[in-house]
């Protein structure tokens, strides 16, 4: 019964999902209706990223302060009204302004739905949760460009516009499923946040959060080239847009199996590895797609890519809660956003710049570099645990060195009781053990 909550979270994150993952090529799709090139697309692309570069932290603050729900309601408004507007839009500016409004309410949505999580999630189940929670995610964009794809035909101005209509209506439908999804009692410590507002710089500078910024950033961004440049490539490789859906849906699909299987992945391989190996493999899989390869080759790449990228995101979500000052962890997500969306921005702007320049197979490479950077990265954030309150210990040797640790403090711990007794009673002694030990458990 306590479940039902995520499960909730995880129907109505699909449908959203769904909404933002049909609209997105069907957007590229009418851009180039009305006369787009690969500059254009990638300046439309970044606008979807553009209005949440600059509201992701003030969000997480306020989530910090306050209940997560608010957020999910806003998010599916924002994105719904961003979909439909985006299908009237006659000209390429509106586009991309309609689209900034589509990526606002996706941010809102994933900044609200990320910190339930957070709070709602024993530590020992966040990579369970985050990984549940994130099937939602895979469901939206396994079913949004295969619909997308069904949708429009020869006529791509007309039956692009239709899908972003129809993209719409399925982001109104996550509505049905955030009834009740958080009750009151999850506020817990938010006045504590309150008093004692953690700065930008200090979250910034905590071990494992720069990491895991990176990490998702790289992630998400080969996740996002991938479903706006695939139609430009398809296009160019006279691969129907029906195609082009199949090969991005069996791409989402293979993220849910690996989503599925994470929990063993990990006692088998441990975290950093798996991080590791899942990102530079990816990133060879991703330069890999700019061979002029034939269709049932391009499906094979693309399903190995899907469930390489599909341990990215969730990862990264826990070791930046992980690492998270106590009272923070919603400002730290939000800030792992902020750098989801900075690679939103960058990265299709880039893309299209080397697209232009050295044709439409060009981004992938990027791509490529980009995971394998953040590979590296992985290796190097794994190498020793994330000190200090509200962070997780390493594994293996490093959970053994904490215990010897933690036995060492209890011995002291229960020294300084002793001494407090003498001098002021056992009361005070009593009041001392536990204060000591308090400070052993949060070491």
């Amino acid at each position: 019964m306590k479940r039902y909550w995520l499960l909730r979270l995880v129907i109505a994150f699909g449908f959203a999902q769904a909404a933002v993952s049909m609209a997105r090529p069907a957007v590229s799709y009418r851009a180039l209706s009305l006369g787009a090139d690969e500059r254009a697309i990638g300046v439309i692309a970044g606008g979807y990223a553009l209005l949440p570069l600059f509201a992701a932290v003030p969000l997480g603050r306020r989530t910090d302060r306050g209940r997560c729900a608010p957020l999910l309601f806003a998010g599916v408004v924002l994105v719904a009204g961003g979909c439909a507007l985006s299908g009237t839009a006659g000209s390429l500016a509106g586009m991309a302004a309609w689209s900034g409004v589509m990526g606002l309410g996706h941010l809102c949505f994933v900044i609200g739905a990320q910190s339930l999580v957070a709070r709602r999630s024993a530590p020992d189940e966040q990579d369970r949760d985050f990984g549940h929670f994130t099937i939602g995610a895979s469901l939206g964009q396994l079913v949004g460009p295969v619909a997308a794809g069904l949708l429009i035909g020869d006529d791509t101005g007309r039956s692009s516009a239709l899908a972003l209509v129809v993209s719409a209506a399925v982001a109104a439908a996550a509505l049905t499923a955030l009834w009740r999804v958080e009750v009151r009692d999850t506020r817990t410590g938010h006045a504590r946040a309150e008093r004692n507002r953690v700065p930008v710089h200090r979250i910034l500078r905590t071990r494992g959060v720069p990491a895991g910024i990176f990490i998702s950033l790289a992630v998400l961004s080969a996740t996002d080239i991938l479903t706006a440049y695939l139609p430009v490539v398809g296009e160019h490789r006279s691969i129907p847009p029906a195609t082009i859906g199949v090969l991005l849906g069996l791409r989402a699909a293979a993220t849910i199996a690996c989503r599925l299987v994470m929990t063993p992945m990990i006692r088998l391989l441990g975290r950093t590895a798996l991080l590791t190996v899942t990102c530079l493999l990816a990133g060879l899989l991703c330069a890999g797609i700019a061979l002029p390869v034939p269709v049932w080759a391009l499906a094979v790449m693309l399903a190995a890519l899907g469930f390489c990228l599909g341990a990215g995101q969730p990862l990264s979500m826990t070791t930046v809660v992980r690492a998270a000052p106590d009272g923070a962890r919603s400002t730290a997500l939000a800030l792992r956003l902020t750098g989801n969306r900075l690679g939103q921005v960058a990265a299709p702007a880039s893309a299209g710049l080397v697209a232009g320049l050295a044709g439409t197979a060009a981004p992938f490479v990027m791509l490529g570099a980009l995971l394998v950077a953040a590979a590296t990265l992985g290796v190097r954030a794994g190498r020793g645990p994330a000190g200090g309150p509200g962070r997780a210990g390493a594994a293996g040797t490093g959970a053994a060195g904490a215990g010897a640790r933690a036995g060492a403090d209890e011995a002291g711990a229960r020294a300084v009781a002793q001494e407090a007794g003498a001098a002021f009673g056992a009361g005070e002694a009593e009041e001392a053990s536990d204060g000591c030990g308090g400070a052993r458990r949060r070491a």
